[in-house]
């Protein structure tokens, strides 16, 4: 993976702002070409809001220019200059701006629609919201519901695109997971009827003589 921040962000001001192939923008982003494809089709990433690379710093317009003059070129992130500086972790819960706290049920609705296998505590923890909030939305008992449509939590600035990719990742993961438990899982035992059925199945025969081994087992053969 690229030294990208937002990835996806990145790739839409890339492809609205430059004439880079989508194998630059792919290899810059760390993503794979038809996922960029699917960015300019409007099929991936929907309503997400670009971020342009120079103004972070992370690319510079020389380098652009390069690339859009050779299509074989690989495009190379710029140095850090903020790279050394280590980041506090932050504690407790999120401070959401109150200009931003409405935005939070269209991000709900967003999870809910794109990633259903992310849990509730996940969402509540990763954009400062309550389980009855997202409980509302889901059952579409929110106050505000006819105005409420699924829109990216980064878009909305809820979140960065490293903290969402790697709550969907951990979620994904314990998914798979979970299946595989289940394909593991040995074959269960006859229901009891089935059981009765066999049984009924060996009779003496009609002359008295008891049963022989061939037609006690005979029973279970089929």
């Amino acid at each position: 993976m690229a030294d990208i921040l937002m990835p996806k962000a990145t790739a839409v001001w890339l492809i609205d702002n430059t004439t880079l192939s989508f194998d630059q923008i792919a290899d810059l982003c760390g993503l794979h070409k038809l996922e960029v494809k699917g960015i300019a089709d409007g099929d991936v990433a929907e309503n997400m809001r670009g971020v342009d690379p120079i103004s972070r710093g992370e690319l510079t317009r020389e380098e652009i220019r390069k690339g859009e003059e050779n299509a074989d070129y690989r495009l190379k992130v710029a140095e850090s200059k903020i790279a050394h500086i280590p980041q506090p972790k932050r504690k407790g819960a999120r401070y959401t701006p109150v200009a931003r706290r409405a935005d939070k049920p269209d991000a709900i609705a967003w999870f809910i629609r794109n990633h259903p296998e992310v849990s509730d505590p996940q969402i509540s923890k990763l954009i400062g919201t309550t389980k009855a909030t997202i409980t509302n939305v889901r059952e579409k008992t929110h106050w505000n519901s006819q105005n409420i449509k699924p829109v990216d939590p980064v878009t909305l600035g809820l979140c960065s695109q490293i903290e969402l990719d790697e709550v969907v990742n951990k979620a994904v993961d314990r998914r798979k997971k979970l299946d595989a438990n289940k394909q593991s899982e040995g074959p269960s035992l006859k229901p009891a009827e089935d059981a009765d059925a066999a049984s009924e199945a060996v009779q003496p025969s009609s002359n008295g003589d008891e049963p022989s081994a061939d037609d006690v087992f005979s029973a279970f053969k089929n």
